[in-house]
């Protein structure tokens, strides 16, 4: 993978990881993946990191996984990429704030439920098409979705896949603020990233902890097995359907 394609930036207390592959609207790829959760395993150790900052960029956070990587070589376990950035993230114990401008899919829409502070722009478009691809929630989103909505509109996004607005999830309680772009969004999750670098870094870890204790445990198993399931989905005849005709522009075909 180019250098790049991750950009790593580094201010006091203030470690930011930029998203930069904008000729593949920030696809992830599993060497990305990789990067992404090494990254966070060094973040994690090094005191001088009090919050980190994802984004990318004021056009288009991500994609979501790049399809022709993930038929070339799909996960196969828990200690494939993908999964070792979900645990990086899952088991991050400082803030991390995210600014999300543009589409925001699959895994760029589940992977805001795991940050501390979520601010979209009013381009924002999330959307979770995991059964549109042949495919299951992943990343607790089966937990976390219908015990935030409700179980009706969880089901609009994950049964049918249905897209939403940044307006629609700062509603719903899914991000904490819409701003008017790309840029004013970037600069506000940078703001307050910047302030938890002047906050007491042990209180801030021990109140997340706290804030993330109640269903901890239960949501680690859940993720194990969406995490399962997922795998074994994208290696079913469906999935293989589904994303072959994503790639090829056409109407997947699932009759029996």
């Amino acid at each position: 993978m180019a250098e790049s394609h991750l950009l790593v930036e580094r201010e006091p207390g203030l470690l930011t990881l930029r998203l930069n592959r904008a000729e593949k609207k920030n696809a992830l790829t599993r060497d990305l993946y990789a990067r992404l959760a090494e990254a966070l395993q060094q973040a994690a150790e090094d005191s001088s990191v009090r919050a980190v900052l994802l984004t990318g960029g004021e056009q288009c956070f991500t994609s979501g996984n790049d399809v022709a990587d993930f038929l070339q070589a799909p996960p196969t376990g828990q200690d494939s990429e993908v999964f070792l950035f979900m645990r990086a993230l899952f088991e991050f114990p400082k803030p991390i704030v995210a600014a999300v401008s543009g589409p925001a899919v699959g895994i760029g829409t589940t992977l805001l439920l795991h940050c501390d502070l979520v601010y979209v722009s009013r381009c924002a478009a999330l959307r979770m098409p995991f059964v549109n691809l042949g495919l299951c929630p992943e990343f607790g989103s089966s937990l976390i979705l219908p015990r935030l909505l409700g179980q009706v509109r969880a089901a609009e996004l994950l049964l049918l896949g249905e897209g939403f607005s940044g307006e629609q999830a700062a509603a719903w309680g899914i991000v904490n603020a819409v701003l008017e772009d790309g840029a004013a969004t970037l600069n506000k999750a940078r703001e307050v990233a910047l302030a938890f670098t002047r906050l007491p870094p042990a209180a801030v870890a021990d109140s997340k902890r706290l804030l993330r204790a109640p269903e901890r445990e239960r949501l680690r198993q859940v993720i194990e097995e969406e995490g399962a399931l997922f795998t074994k989905r994208l290696h079913s005849p469906e999935a293989r359907e589904a994303l072959m005709a994503f790639m090829q522009r056409r109407t997947p075909n699932f009759a029996a």
